[in-house]
């Protein structure tokens, strides 16, 4: 049975997947900065030099919101790492070659049927009134279960995030007493969509001993931090970041 590629996303435990968080309300996020690990199936809070590398390897470049925004222009203009490392780079961050490849043409084909990345961004997370995609890129999702590869899109209004394939996620528990402690599992894309106005901070940081590997850190007002690597176009990503929550802190101002 075919189904909508929207279908195939369900929400899974972190407050920012669709379905599962009142933005507009006061819960309690039920893991904050400080706690960066879930059991199942995997931690959306996972800085990448948390598993490999000290923290000192790493170091950040740049934060949105500095004044010094010539110096901020300048580093984004440098051509400090090719576009071949960056296909590089994307293609080593997944677990296995064949697998990535895999993974690329089912996104190609999906990207293909639904008639484009802004065609799939408005099924899967809906558009607002006045709302415009900025930019799509792919990139990966930094998890304690490992880089997950998908979609980044950045809107006027929101982050969105979807794996390029299914993974294994748990799902709620059936009822009954023949039910009872048995873990459900459920095999379908991983989605995440953070509003614009919830973003704090948005840090570029990147690998001393690998300039070339570059990094976006997400920072929400509730302390969840997101990382996301392995870019083919790290500066234009970071550009229409700047420039969606430049345009949300304008309509704020005169709202």
């Amino acid at each position: 049975m075919n189904e909508k590629f929207a279908d195939q996303f369900v929400a899974s435990s972190s407050p920012y997947t669709m379905h599962s968080y009142d933005y507009d309300s006061d819960t309690t996020p039920e893991r904050q900065r400080q706690a960066s690990s879930l059991s199942e199936p995997i931690s959306l809070c996972h800085s990448p030099s948390s598993s490999a590398h000290s923290s000192s390897s790493f170091k950040t470049t740049s934060t949105y919101g500095d004044d010094s925004r010539k110096g901020l222009n300048k580093k984004l203009g440098k051509k400090s790492s090719s576009f071949a490392y960056r296909i590089r780079d994307h293609v080593k961050l997944g677990h296995k070659l064949s697998e990535t490849v895999k993974g690329k043409l089912s996104l190609g084909a999906r990207i293909i049927q639904e008639g484009g990345r802004a065609n799939i961004f408005k099924q899967v997370f809906g558009v607002s009134q006045g709302e415009e995609l900025l930019k799509a890129s792919q990139c990966y999702l930094s998890t304690t279960a490992g880089p997950i590869p998908g979609l980044l899109f950045i809107s006027t209004q929101k982050l969105a995030f979807c794996s390029e394939r299914p993974i294994t996620l748990p799902s709620p528990p059936a009822s009954g007493p023949a039910a009872a402690g048995q873990l459900q599992l459920l095999r379908t894309h991983y989605k995440v969509r953070i509003p614009i106005r919830k973003i704090k901070t948005v840090n570029q940081s990147e690998n001393v001993n690998k300039p070339q590997q570059k990094y976006i850190e997400i920072v929400t007002h509730d302390d969840f931090d997101f990382w996301f690597m392995g870019f083919l176009r790290y500066e234009k990503a970071f550009r229409n970041l700047h420039k969606a929550l430049s345009i949300a802190n304008h309509n704020q101002s005169h709202n």
